[in-house]
């Protein structure tokens, strides 16, 4: 049993490792203040939002982008209160999500396609806040580069607490994951309320035709469709001016529900690379528990555990740590109790992903 443990650890070792020579592949960008000729649509799907909108619609308005080259379209998903716009000095419209698949958000963004003026769209969230230089960075990399989809980071606004800071950890692992990927040439993963594309792509890729009976994944679908099509075309904005903050969720049934959604998606993924580093993290992590399980039972030895934890725990620290440098340059907190916690938190939510459902947005979903 110990060769099996190992054997999988060996695995997990070397897929991290590789994970984080992807990392340093991918180049920070530094813009070069050229003029802006990018025009953006940026679209917001939204539902029962009215708190959060007001502080996304003002990161807009301080932009350092030209009003006249960029426009919102706010997609209002069933909203239980209509959400009225101010004048923000910036185009801004509100359309009705048309609903015509089990994916609500890939129908918001379906619907705002059919009113976006501009080529270049780019999505975000409801509750996220943008950097001042979000739309100027992704324009100078966009002239720069032959270009058609391009990823950026997303990051969390943290209070003091565990809660904050666990899922603050584990966006760490998902966002070094993700540029490793891209590193690697083998991206499969990214996050929506950082995501640019164009609609010309868009429409050569048939949208969200082929998943849209998941409720989520309009990124990672759409991004793996993309990159097996036009892996030239797709990129990562590895810039700190253009990293989107978001609010982590308030309560570990949420943060459960939100994991579990995430994770149904991943046996539908068309990438093969995507899949298979799912598979050895979910195992990476399941014989860790099953190992202190074992532990415990006094059929391991603390020395057995000891090395395993050591060597797990340090190929990921070293991807934690450079990501962690690259999003917030803060120390991470709550890392050791955070490391211990993680393995019993992600298999849970992996198993279970494979046949409950969860709720998102006031609605239940199933597998």
């Amino acid at each position: 049993m110990i060769l099996v443990f190992f054997f999988i650890l060996s695995i997990y070792i070397i897929s991290i490792g590789l994970l984080i020579y992807g990392f340093t592949k991918v180049k920070k960008y530094r813009k070069p203040n050229l003029k802006p000729k990018t025009s953006f649509t940026i679209i917001v799907p939204f539902r029962n939002e009215e708190e959060n909108l007001p502080k996304l619609l003002n990161s807009f308005s301080v932009l350092n982008y030209p009003n006249e080259l960029f426009e919102v379209i706010l997609v209002d998903d069933s909203s239980k209160q209509k959400f009225q716009v101010s004048d923000f000095g910036f185009q801004v419209s509100i359309i009705d999500n048309i609903r015509i698949s089990s994916s609500p958000k890939k129908d918001a963004i379906s619907t705002a396609m059919q009113h976006a003026k501009f080529n270049w769209v780019i999505t975000t969230d409801a509750d996220c806040i943008v950097p001042e230089n979000w739309l100027i960075t992704f324009d100078n990399y966009i002239q720069e580069n032959k270009v058609s989809m391009l990823a950026g980071a997303v990051s969390y606004k943290c209070e003091n607490s565990f809660l904050d800071h666990f899922q603050q950890l584990d966006l760490t692992s998902l966002q070094g994951a993700t540029i490793g990927s891209f590193g690697l040439k083998k991206a499969f993963m990214c996050n929506g309320a950082n995501f640019a594309y164009t609609k010309s792509l868009f429409e050569k890729l048939n949208g969200f035709e082929g998943n849209n009976k998941i409720a989520s994944g309009d990124d990672v679908f759409l991004l793996q469709k993309a990159a097996a099509l036009f892996p030239n075309e797709v990129h990562y904005l590895k810039s700190e001016e253009a990293i989107v903050a978001t609010k982590p969720t308030e309560d570990w049934k949420s943060l459960f529900y939100q994991r579990v959604r995430w994770a149904a998606k991943t046996s539908s993924y068309q990438s093969t690379f995507g899949k298979f580093l799912g598979l050895v993290v979910f195992f990476g992590n399941l014989t860790f528990v099953i190992g202190f399980v074992l532990f415990i039972s006094g059929i391991f030895s603390w020395q057995f555990l000891g090395l395993y934890v050591f060597l797990k725990f340090a190929v990921d620290f070293i991807l934690l740590y450079n990501t962690n440098q690259f999003l917030t340059k803060e120390r991470i907190k709550y890392l050791i109790l955070s490391s211990i916690f993680y393995p019993f938190f992600s298999s849970s939510v992996a198993l279970y992903s494979l046949f409950g459902s969860y709720e998102w947005k006031d609605r239940r979903f199933g597998k």
